[in-house]
């Protein structure tokens, strides 16, 4: 594993060989986007964010994707990453963006390997927020988020979802 981040040319190489669709990597775009955005701002607040493993994680968020649409795609896509050669922090975006996070029981309910896959970082945390407020390619309000989660009845993540943007917006006062 390496300690080095891919380039953006390089993390969408890896996302088009791993034969992501043309419409997740679309989404893992938008994604990027908006959370090297909410990074920038977070940044200026004076908090200290590393807005290029934001950008890189982002983007590489959804490689598991090429493997399957379950939520299980954060576990291929970890495991994607992983053989890479991808930073360790990179993998942790990966893993951990699902859902606003998926608890340990959560996690062996749905007979993943036994590790952490709620978001703990700062880095994290923006990229899972900035993946809740794309749908596809587009920008779409957190509520919409929330009450598809509601209506899939899985209101743990949904509650998870709401304290994710909470506390990201107290971070910088405003949604990005």
């Amino acid at each position: 594993m390496s300690n080095k981040l891919p380039s953006r040319e390089q993390a969408l190489q890896l996302l088009r060989e791993s034969n992501c669709s043309a419409k997740v990597v679309e989404h893992c775009e938008a994604v990027a986007k908006l959370a090297a955005e909410t990074a920038k701002i977070i940044q200026g607040k004076g908090l200290k964010v590393n807005v290029e493993l934001v950008e890189i994680g982002a983007l590489v968020h959804d490689i598991g994707r090429s493997k399957t649409h379950s939520v299980s795609h954060a576990v291929a896509g970890a495991k994607i990453a992983e053989s890479a050669g991808l930073p360790e922090p990179v993998v942790a975006i990966i893993k951990r963006h699902v859902g606003g996070g998926i608890t340990a029981a959560e996690a062996e309910a749905l007979g993943w390997p036994r590790d952490n896959y709620v978001p703990i970082t700062l880095e994290e945390k923006i990229v899972s927020y900035a993946d809740k407020l794309i749908e596809t390619s587009g920008r779409v309000p957190i509520e919409m988020t929330i009450n598809k989660l509601k209506e899939e009845k899985l209101d743990t993540a949904a509650d998870r979802v709401r304290l994710l943007h909470d506390e990201i917006e107290s971070l910088f006062g405003e949604r990005p």
